[in-house]
């Protein structure tokens, strides 16, 4: 660390008559317990939770909050304990800063999810973090493509991977194009499974094709995608669903489902409320998986296949580290195809 750096600054939830604004303030340069590391943020990404903390869906969110879960950047300085990391290490924090193996906990995601209603997030020139909490990111990633990892592609590994024990030649039904979604599509291509993918959007379809999809369906155009689904498997429906919309899309996702398949519960895109009859899974002998990002051990083996596939994470847009605002307002037109990233360092 340089005699230069006795300084540093982020970006805080300002509070207003609906909502939040994003408001940049200085702030002491961090000082480290024993266990600790300072890591200097080289870039962060947005994630479709970010958009409902800013709008303050939930209500829990604390006034001068620091935002935003995922970043990547390189140890600065390290703690008299520490003994994993070193200065100059490229790493990322996780998602949630106290489950490093092992079974979720209530308590993992209500004191130690990162940019949420209790822990600080990482829209920051520097963080703080355990030296348990953080990882080595893939070598051949740069600081803005391993932003996009700790909530989007744990989440998906986890999902797939942790949970679904994905096998080569299974068939996975992925809803729509976000950053959970692209993914898990190219997680799931590298595996060997053959993917179904659905949006609104052809050209996002077309792009999602050129990733490896084995086949595409505009919902907007074919509104009965799970018969289409059903159809492409010869009746027999897919292995596995990633179920991105919430209640809008359940009923549908169900019919799609092979006997025994299993639906992994992620998204709320279309808003919060009951789910439909669940008898038919019960007929199926199928499951449903509640996924929440994932574990320290889940970014780790993540990290490792993707190392070995050597998969590059798709970014639509970078933004600037003093254009944070403009990067939400981009998030929440949803024109996105892949993930939005701040460079906190030029």
């Amino acid at each position: 660390m340089s005699a230069s750096q006795t300084s540093s600054s982020h970006y805080q939830l300002q509070r207003q008559p609906a909502g939040f604004q994003l408001q940049r303030v200085a702030s002491p340069f961090p000082i480290l317990a024993a266990d600790q590391v300072l890591i200097q943020v080289g870039a962060v990404s947005l994630n479709y939770r970010d958009l409902l903390i800013l709008r303050n869906v939930g209500q829990d969110t604390v006034d001068g909050q620091i935002p935003l879960s995922d970043a990547a950047g390189t140890v600065i300085a390290v703690g008299s304990q520490v003994q994993r990391w070193q200065v100059g290490d490229r790493v990322a924090p996780n998602f949630f800063a106290r489950w490093y193996q092992g079974k979720y906990q209530a308590q993992h995601y209500l004191q130690g999810a990162l940019g949420g209603a209790q822990m600080p997030g990482v829209l920051a020139e520097h963080i703080v973090a355990s030296e348990n909490a953080i990882v080595a990111i893939p070598a051949h990633l740069s600081l803005a493509q391993a932003a996009t990892l700790p909530c989007a592609a744990v989440t998906a590994w986890q999902a797939l991977f942790a949970r679904g024990q994905l096998q080569a030649g299974e068939t996975v039904l992925i809803q729509g194009t976000g950053g959970v979604a692209l993914f898990a599509l190219q997680l799931a291509v590298a595996q060997g499974a053959k993917v179904i993918i659905t949006s609104s959007s052809d050209e996002k379809l077309a792009r999602a094709k050129a990733l490896g999809a084995w086949h595409t369906i505009n919902y907007r155009q074919q509104a009965n995608w799970d018969d289409i689904a059903l159809a492409l498997t010869d009746g027999v429906g897919v292995d596995h669903v990633l179920e991105l919309g919430g209640p809008d899309t359940y009923a549908r996702s169900i019919h799609a489902l092979a006997s025994g398949g299993q639906i992994h519960q992620i998204g709320v895109l279309t808003g919060f409320g009951s789910t439909p009859n669940l008898w038919p899974l019960q007929a199926k002998n199928a499951q449903i998986n509640g996924i929440l990002v994932g574990s320290v051990a889940h970014f780790t083996a993540l990290n490792a296949f993707l190392s070995q596939h050597q998969i590059i994470p798709v970014i639509d847009r970078q933004f600037a580290y003093a254009e944070a605002s403009a990067a939400y307002d981009y998030l929440a037109s949803a024109q996105h195809f892949g993930k939005v990233v701040i460079n906190v360092q030029p």
